[in-house]
């Protein structure tokens, strides 16, 4: 077995003091070139090589960029193709940043102590993921601007509020959509959206909204019906839906997942092919080309949000302040047409 030089070895060999070794090591300090050099070559000599937990210790860093995920009991978080994407575009910047992830879930009561994260060291920079428009979550993201620590939300937006942002103009993904579905000759559009305490949703909700409006035509609230963004929520929704079928001819879901289970739950009640409304879902997500017919639906770039996101807060100055003029980051998305929406 080969012996482990120790740090005093290494300040032996260099005849320098174990704390110079340290400080040469962990960046800390000015210090003669000469003497770096010595302590370099030393410990290259010796195969020495310090901690990551003693390193993040000198360095007053954890070395760890977190990323806050919503409390979703049974929900399976990881296999989502928002979910999976964004965490692919956040991890692989972080690794070429030198970070490791930390993931960290919510509370069961929704709110988080964003600031103690960085208090106890256990995070230098956060990306938020399913922030809601609550009263315990805002007041936690205002604390945790106003100490001035590094943080981005992903996805929402809180009016009024200047926090850091990254998300896809769903105003505008929702409006294609709609749009789409109108040049297809249907005019009675249902729509299945997700919780209202999500920005994305209002969103969805005005871009749907003003399509209609553009096109002479009034939002009709018993064509409105809600879900939760689970595949399960859709096909529950199909009942309500099945009940109306007659007095619609497309529906436009928040995201694929809802837009499968509406599928899916239609097909369970009997409904066939051809009595079968349009429907478009949102995300484009990879289920969205195996299903059928395969899914029309809106593509969001999730992996460039996370990319961009991680980017952003990582950015940050050496004693990890934020910026001082909060970013928001908006970006485009694209309408993919496929067989369940065209006659």
């Amino acid at each position: 077995m080969i012996p482990i030089a120790s740090r005093k070895e290494v300040a032996e060999l260099a005849g320098v003091s174990e704390a110079t070794v340290s400080r040469v090591l962990n960046d800390v300090g000015p210090l003669k070139e000469e003497t770096k050099q010595r302590v370099l070559e030393a410990a290259h000599k010796l195969g020495y090589t310090p901690s990551s937990l003693a390193r993040s210790f000198a360095r007053k860093r954890s070395g760890n960029l977190g990323v806050v995920m919503p409390y979703l009991p049974k929900a399976r978080l990881f296999s989502a193709y928002y979910f999976s994407e964004i965490l692919s575009g956040i991890g692989n910047k972080a690794r070429d940043e030198g970070y490791d992830l930390l993931m960290l879930f919510r509370n069961s009561d929704g709110t988080m102590d964003y600031s103690g994260l960085f208090r106890m060291r256990k995070v230098d920079a956060c990306i938020v993921l399913g922030a809601k428009e609550e009263q315990g979550e805002l007041e936690a993201l205002r604390r945790l601007k106003k100490e001035g620590y590094p943080f981005c939300l992903i996805n929402q937006h809180f009016e009024g509020e200047d926090f850091p942002e990254v998300d896809a103009d769903h105003i505008q993904g929702s409006t294609l959509a709609v749009q789409h579905l109108l040049q297809q000759g249907f005019t009675r559009i249902a729509f299945l959206n997700g919780p209202h305490v999500y920005s994305n949703s209002r969103d969805r909700m005005e871009g749907y909204s003003s399509a209609l409006r553009e096109a002479g035509l009034s939002v009709d609230a018993s064509l409105l019906f809600e879900g939760n963004f689970s595949r399960r929520s859709g096909v529950q929704a199909a009942t309500e839906i099945a009940a109306v079928l007659g007095e619609i001819d497309a529906v436009f879901a928040a995201n694929d997942r809802m837009a499968i289970g509406l599928q899916q739950g239609l097909y369970e009640l009997g409904i066939t092919r051809e009595r079968m409304p349009a429907i478009l879902g949102y995300d484009d997500s990879d289920a969205a080309e195996l299903t059928t017919p395969a899914l029309s639906s809106v593509r969001v770039p999730f992996y460039r949000l996370g990319e961009l996101a991680a980017a952003r807060v990582l950015d940050t100055p050496e004693d990890g302040t934020a910026e001082d003029r909060p970013f928001r980051i908006k970006l485009p998305t694209e309408l993919v047409v496929r067989a369940s929406t065209l006659n």
